[in-house]
């Protein structure tokens, strides 16, 4: 059973950036494909970034391509996701999301709220 923790989330100024961190434990992180999900108040998740097993593919949703980078240390098991020049409707609840081996993991969530 893997375990997802997410962290890094916070209050930031537009234009700010964070760099939120999801931890894995309890499974082999390197067979895992990683995603960011984000939930904002009254929507529904939305997709927002994938990494690769190896980390050599991923994909962006439009509204983050050039803003937000996503990445991956396999030695920590962790997935990092950078987030430059925050708009305000980039605030939501930020998930992290592990596939592979038939499973489908998620974290509880990272708060990211971005002031006008």
């Amino acid at each position: 059973q893997v375990q997802l923790a997410e962290s890094g989330g916070g209050l930031v100024q537009t234009g700010g950036s964070l760099r939120l961190s999801c931890a894995a434990s309890g499974g082999s992180f390197s067979t895992y494909d990683m995603n960011w999900f984000r939930r904002a108040p009254g929507k529904e998740r939305q997709f927002v970034a994938a990494i690769s097993r190896s980390g050599d593919i991923r994909n962006y949703a439009a509204f983050v391509k050039g803003r937000f980078t996503i990445s991956r240390d396999n030695a920590l098991n962790t997935v990092y996701l950078q987030m430059n020049s925050l708009k305000p409707d980039d605030t939501a609840v930020y998930y992290c999301n592990g596939v592979g081996l038939g499973n489908n993991y998620w974290g509880l969530g990272t708060q990211v709220t971005v002031s006008s």
